[in-house]
């Protein structure tokens, strides 16, 4: 265990060279399938893991919803996560992983832990679309080990909006100004969740938007916008007027992604706002080192609307200014 800790201390280091460690984990032999399959998680977001501990059990809570722990003092919700993925074991968890999602910590029951897996995020692939849409986003990205097994990485976002009200709350738009803008800003994400309430964000903002589910898609989508503003003999930024990337993401993340808009003569003037979960003061330098103009927690939709309005304003007096050349002209 402590081996496993000291590779989660060493983690940032790898940011922004497009690699990201694993951590590998089973939930038992499924007895409906005799197998027992291995799920990942971004080690980025693993605070802690230990032993189980005295779980409190809760009345009145989601099935998967074991009950709480306390940790140093603060009160964790603890999700089973074989019980929340449907598989049926003979063995009780024996390991708790402590995640932590932005502001929101929480932990979740697996089997067992098994290793930690450095990868390339090109070697981490978009899970199939059967696949995808059956489990309803929750395996958000595949990856094959030397041994042939596919290891499954989970988005833990997807579980815990679907165990709670982790970013579905409908209070959480209420008092969103609305920008009305022409502006249209591309995001990329790969969490089903995430897209979700950056859509509802912007919708409620008056914000056009065009999405992808990982950067490879968002780079491809912004390649072809800036060939067709070539076309048309007009700046890149009538098409799009910023990008919001998350920073995980399978095939290239949002380090990399940024770092290519940045180094585009092509896309020069048009921000990248960085929208990730990962919170903490070093990712946010990692971001600004690559060329982030800003970077923006997750699951704030108030700030994050706060976030772009300077952006769309600035792009709304640029138009304008254009306009009025043009008419001089």
């Amino acid at each position: 265990m402590s081996k496993l800790m000291k590779a989660v201390d060493e983690r940032t280091r790898l940011a922004g060279a497009n690699r990201l460690e694993v951590l590998l984990f089973s939930l038992g032999k499924d007895k409906k399938t005799d197998r027992s399959e291995v799920y990942g998680i971004n080690v980025f977001k693993v605070r802690e893991v230990m032993r189980v501990p005295d779980i409190t059990h809760a009345p009145d809570v989601p099935t998967a919803v074991e009950g709480m722990v306390s940790l140093r003092g603060a009160m964790i919700p603890v999700i089973n996560l074989a019980k929340f993925c449907d598989v049926e074991t003979e063995t009780p968890p024996e390991i708790l992983i402590i995640t932590e999602y932005n502001r929101f910590t929480q932990a979740v029951l697996v089997h067992s832990v098994e290793s930690i897996l450095r990868l390339e995020w090109t070697q981490v692939k978009v899970p199939p679309p059967m696949m995808a849409n059956r489990m309803g986003g929750l395996i958000t990205a595949v990856t094959e080990l030397t041994d042939d097994r596919i290891v499954m990485i989970l988005d833990v976002e997807k579980v815990l909006a679907d165990t709670g009200d982790f970013g579905n709350d409908p209070s959480l738009f209420e008092g969103i100004e609305a920008l009305n803008t022409a502006a249209t800003v591309l995001f990329a994400d790969d969490s089903v969740v995430a897209r979700k309430q950056i859509e509802t964000t912007f919708d409620r903002a008056g914000i056009k938007h065009v999405s992808a589910k990982n950067g490879k898609e968002a780079w491809l989508q912004l390649d072809e916008l800036a060939k067709r503003a070539k076309r048309n003999n007009k700046p890149v930024s009538e098409y799009v007027a910023a990008v919001l990337t998350d920073v995980e993401m399978p095939e290239m993340d949002g380090y990399v992604l940024t770092k290519k808009i940045k180094n585009d003569p092509r896309f020069e003037g048009v921000p990248v706002v960085m929208h990730s979960s990962l919170s903490a003061e070093a990712n946010k330098s990692i971001g600004h080192a690559v060329g982030a103009d800003h970077y923006v927690p997750k699951f704030d939709p108030q700030e994050l609307t706060d976030a772009l309005r300077p952006i769309i304003e600035k792009w709304e007096s640029e138009r304008a200014t254009q306009e009025q050349d043009i008419s001089a002209a």
